[in-house]
């Protein structure tokens, strides 16, 4: 069974999926030049939202229809905080090669001065991991997940 087979590591699935995401809009932007307008990184919250979402409804189909809150919150947060991790490591390789994007960075940022390509990445792998958890508990409120005092194995 592989990585984007396998039931139990939905996690790392959607995590890589949601990373290249990231990623393919990040490079999206390079090539058209609209790397340096930093609040186009407000539509990372759709591609994160779609992938935690779409994690949650998979673990729901592959597992019996079940789903346990907490066993979601485990799993969306997971999802989320393995995305931004990728996506902070690309992003630290990118800004270490491209000098004039984190030159642009630190010129266009309120603290920029304090910044570097370790600084940055760490920023944006804490910024995608607290969005992730934030995320998960609102989808939560949208995916049908098990009522508390149903016993696991038994339906109405």
């Amino acid at each position: 069974m592989s990585l984007f087979t396998n039931p139990n590591r939905i996690p790392e699935n959607y995590g890589l999926k949601i990373a290249g995401g990231l990623i393919a809009f990040f490079l999206i932007m390079k090539l058209v030049g609209l790397v340096h307008h930093y609040e186009l990184r407000f539509l990372n919250v759709f591609i994160q939202v779609g992938g935690i979402y779409f994690a949650l409804k998979k673990f729901r189909e592959t597992h019996d229809q079940h789903l346990n809150y907490f066993r979601a919150l485990v799993t969306g947060v997971a999802t989320g905080a393995i995305s931004s991790v990728i996506f902070a490591l690309f992003l630290f390789g990118y800004l270490s090669i491209d000098a004039n994007l984190m030159q642009g960075v630190i010129e266009n940022e309120p603290m920029g001065r304090y910044l570097n390509p370790y600084i940055t990445a760490f920023m944006v792998a804490l910024e995608g991991l607290f969005s992730g958890l934030l995320f998960t508990f609102i989808i939560i409120n949208y995916v049908e997940t098990d009522d508390v005092n149903d016993p696991q194995g038994e339906s109405n």
